[in-house]
Formats: structure tokens, sequence, C-alpha cells
């Protein structure tokens, strides 16, 4: 037992979909949990989410990520869960009223990884071949570096999608890497995309978990699991896709680093590379709105210094997401997005 006091709670009921990667992330919270609490009886919740359930549209027609938590909050409401656990790039930016995040977990690789069964990269697929992914992201960057490829929506969960990819339904396939490295596909990745040429999503890599507000008992248990670098990196994240009213299923990356003040242009390049190295307090966020066909890609970033304490560094980090969507909607990203919007 750790020398942590002994929680108020003895059972914990954990919300999940059912998916492999998502039961991978509930189970791995209820071991970090129990390896904290080893009292504790940790029971998991599974449930089918209505975008678990229509699998022949793409998502940005039925309204976006936010379908893979809905159910999961409507137990947190019902008090038939004590917390969900989700990817935190499938959250939408505006919870319901009466929940939180109560922790931002320590962020694993951030980036978007290459599959194929024939070509070793992005740069070595022939002209017109055909990439698969769900998202408008990704969509619209790679169309961006490589305008010639066909892009083919690709929906299911990451056994589906490679199921399709083995098929020869598509040449390449693009899935977060973090995602199949969680659930130890790691030899189905034949490299990462850089980061430069696609930017992450906003939190991507991340673990984040829900659950009432105001629910003390709960946020205590949660609090070791909190990882403060993270969250400040992803409140900056969020801010930014907030802020351009984006939500999950939309053409907006953003990506923000912790930074040394004196860091030189090599270090800055390792550190893009590595989604951890949070050190320093020089907060970077980058940012990107794009046209789904990649005719245009905006692009906008800024550096902060960071000061004072918790609180007053995650205020920091969240108006330096809205400035650098300020900066991408002075370019003229309010209009890219409302055209998709419209078109939803």
């Amino acid at each position: 037992m750790s020398n942590l006091q002994q929680p108020a709670l003895t059972t914990l009921n954990i919300a999940t979909r059912q998916s492999p990667l998502a039961l991978w992330q509930a189970e791995h919270i209820r071991d970090r949990l129990l390896a904290l609490y080893p009292e504790m009886t940790i029971n998991l919740l599974k449930i089918v989410t209505k975008g678990d359930k229509i699998l022949d549209t793409p998502l940005a027609k039925i309204g976006g990520k936010g379908l893979f938590v809905k159910e999961l909050e409507q137990a947190l409401y019902n008090k038939d869960a004590d917390i969900a656990v989700h990817s935190l790039k499938d959250v939408p930016m505006q919870l319901p009223e009466g929940l939180t995040l109560g922790v931002y977990c320590k962020r694993a690789a951030p980036t978007d990884a290459f599959v194929s069964n024939t070509y070793d990269s992005i740069d070595a697929l022939p002209q017109g071949a055909v990439v698969g992914t769900s998202s408008l992201r990704r969509q619209c960057q790679i169309k961006a570096y490589r305008p010639d490829l066909q892009i083919k929506t690709l929906r299911g969960n990451v056994g589906t999608r490679l199921s399709k990819l083995d098929a020869g339904e598509y040449d390449a396939i693009i899935l977060a890497t973090s995602g199949l490295q969680r659930i130890e596909l790691d030899e189905r990745i034949r490299g990462e995309l850089d980061i430069d040429a696609c930017l992450p999503a906003v939190g991507q890599g991340a673990l984040a978990i829900e659950c009432r507000e105001g629910d003390d008992a709960v946020l205590q248990l949660l609090a070791p699991l909190n990882d403060n670098k993270a969250r400040i990196r992803l409140i900056a994240e969020r801010a930014l896709n907030r802020h351009l009213e984006g939500g999950c299923q939309v053409p907006i990356a953003a990506y923000a680093v912790l930074q040394m003040a004196d860091e030189t242009e090599d270090d800055r390049a390792k550190n893009t590379e590595n989604g951890n190295n949070d050190d320093g307090n020089i907060l970077w966020l980058r940012g990107r709105v794009g046209q789904a066909d990649g005719s245009e890609l905006l692009k906008a970033e800024k550096r902060i210094a960071l000061t004072g304490n918790q609180d007053e560094q995650e205020a920091q980090a969240n108006q330096l997401g809205i400035d650098v969507a300020d900066m991408l909607l002075a370019d003229g990203a309010g209009a890219i997005l409302s055209a998709i919007y419209d078109t939803k």
C-alpha cells in the first residue's frame, strides 16, 4: 500500500466503450488505481455508443467524435459510473454541465502512424495511391503535402481498419501511433508522419478521466494520476480548438510543447519529435486549419514564458490557445470552418 490516504470510496465503476483500445485504456486506469489503492473494488461498465453503431457514414456528417462519449456521460449522470476514461482527442471541447475532466494523464506518442503492407512511408507512395483515414485534419494536411494522393474514408475500430488495409482496399492507412502501441500492434507501424507535415489532433496521445463536478471523493482518488505539465499543454490545445468553435472532427490541428528558454533549433527539433519532453517553462503552441482538399492550409504559432503557480500557468496556457486561434481567424480560418459546417 502506498502512503496515500485511504480513499473514502471502496468501490469505483468505470464507464468505457467496448473496443479493444477503449478497454485497454479503462483497464490501464483501473490497474494504476489498484496499484495505489489495492483494497478497492473497481468494475468496468462496458457501453456501446452511437459512434460504435454507425460505421457507414463519415463522422463529420453524424456529429463528430462526441458520439463516442455521450452514452458514457449519461452513465455518469445516472451514477451508474463514477468515472469515464477517454482518449482526449475524442472529447468535445465543451463538456456537459456538471461534468469535468478530473485528470489529464501523461501523454504518450502524439504522432500519426503510417501503416502499409507495401510502402515504407508516405513519400514512397506512388502517384494516385489510396490512403484511408476518417480524419479531416489528417486529410487536409496529407493533401497539402501530397496533392496527388486519393483519400478514402476509413471507419471502424483499429482491427477493422487494419483488416480493410489487408484486404487491399487501401495502399496505406493513417492511425494514431499511441493507439497501435497501446494494443501491442507496433509492428504494423511502418513509420510516423513528421509532425511538421501532419500536426497532431488536439489532445492526441493523452488519456483523460471525466467525472462529476464536485465529486470530491473521486477527484481526490484520481489526483495522483494527473500530470501537471501535460495538463498545461493540453489546456492550450483545447483552448485553441474551443475558440475556433471546432469540434473533434474538423480540419483543426494543435500541438503544444514545453521548452527550455535557451533551447537551440536542434533542441527544438528533438522536442518536436518527443511528445514527452516537458522540461522548461516556455510553452510553444502551433495550430493549423485547412481546406479538406488541402488547397489551403493556415498555420500559426506562439511561445510564452509561463510564470506563477499551477493555476496561473493553466490560465496562461488557456490564453495562449485563444491567441493562436485569433491568429488563425485573422488569416481566414473562420471562412474555412464555416464552409465545412455548412456542408454537414
